[in-house]
């Protein structure tokens, strides 16, 4: 569905942004690919490795309308990645953290909508789901932001859905690179917040593709949810240097013991499919059916227990050590 389109990134220059295009190109004729972040650097160095004729970099900000506006004229798909993500640097500067979560959220769908774009699929996170920090909390108010865009869009055809997922392994700033450059340096221990704390845990392979599924898939108003598996944190560590002792360290600020996906507040309006789940809006869309028990694919859910919760710690689903070494190898190939 990508031969002959144009599609946006929003935070393109990121770990995500890089593995899309990477997999758009290798698998599709995209008649363009736009790149849209505010790093000149980093935009210079994408350009390096994707310098196909197809291939865009624009320069701006989510925080500024007016750029997205000009970016997504004769755009058929956007994926909204741009985001701050740190979550003890936004409940520092919780501010700086709103403006680009929250208000650029907002100039994304407007923009989207002005601009006559056809799907925008926004990426989220756990984190997102029953927040304690400031980033989950913007990314919360994003996720209904994209929700509402489809009442917002009215008659247009522009539609809106969510992804979310959990920690992405081998991404920029997560867990196992620092483990590595710790273990690199000859670090006499690792350092772990809590010995229960557990994680989603995903590739960023697994996560284009689960995105690039779910444009075909969404009628909009959706948030998509991968069945994938947890990981403790202490096994982790000890899978990736097993000789080290391991040094508690507290939980930082904003952040949680166990991450949740689908929290069973929600179980009243959440599907359950083959390899995801489906959290459907729990507001009324006025042009449209409610309906989000089959997909655009014709693929069919059931309706999940009610208080059923999808969470890191009680999910059926976990790692050995020797399955978190495979599966952080396989992430880097």
């Amino acid at each position: 569905m990508f031969d002959g389109k144009t599609i946006l990134i929003t935070g393109g220059t990121g770990s995500f942004g890089h593995k899309y295009t990477e997999t758009l190109l290798t698998r599709y004729q995209p008649k363009k690919i736009i790149i849209f972040s505010r790093d000149e650097l980093k935009q210079y160095e994408m350009q390096q490795r994707f310098d196909q004729d197809c291939m865009r970099y624009f320069i701006g900000d989510v925080r500024d309308e007016h750029r997205l506006v000009r970016a997504m004229r004769g755009v058929d798909y956007v994926i909204h990645a741009a985001a701050l993500k740190h979550v003890p640097a936004a409940e520092y500067n919780p501010m700086e953290c709103i403006k680009t979560n929250i208000n650029g959220a907002e100039n994304v769908i407007n923009a989207a909508i002005d601009a006559n774009v056809e799907k925008v699929i926004a990426l989220s996170t756990d984190k997102a789901a029953n927040p304690v920090s400031l980033y989950g909390a913007t990314k919360l108010a994003s996720d209904k932001l994209f929700v509402a865009g489809n009442n917002i869009a009215g008659g247009s055809r522009t539609r809106f859905s969510v992804v979310r997922y959990g920690n992405v392994v081998c991404s920029r700033g997560s867990v196992v690179p620092y483990f590595q450059s710790m273990i690199d340096k000859g670090a006499d221990h690792l350092p772990v917040t809590h010995p229960d704390m557990t994680r989603f845990w995903i590739n960023l392979q697994q996560g284009v593709d689960f995105v690039l599924k779910n444009f075909e898939r969404m009628l909009g108003g959706e948030i998509f949810v991968p069945k994938i598996p947890s990981i403790r944190i202490v096994d982790l560590a000890k899978a990736m240097a097993p000789e080290l002792p391991i040094k508690h360290v507290g939980i930082r600020a904003g952040e949680k013991l166990h991450e949740v996906m689908c929290p069973g507040e929600n179980s009243y309006h959440t599907y359950q499919f083959n390899d995801h789940f489906v959290i459907a809006p729990a507001i009324k869309f006025f042009n449209r059916s409610n309906n989000f028990d089959v997909n655009a694919l014709q693929e069919k859910g059931q309706l999940v227990e009610p208080g059923f919760e999808y969470a890191s710690n009680t999910n059926p689903h976990f790692l050995s050590q020797e399955e978190i070494l495979s599966f952080n190898q396989e992430a880097l190939q």
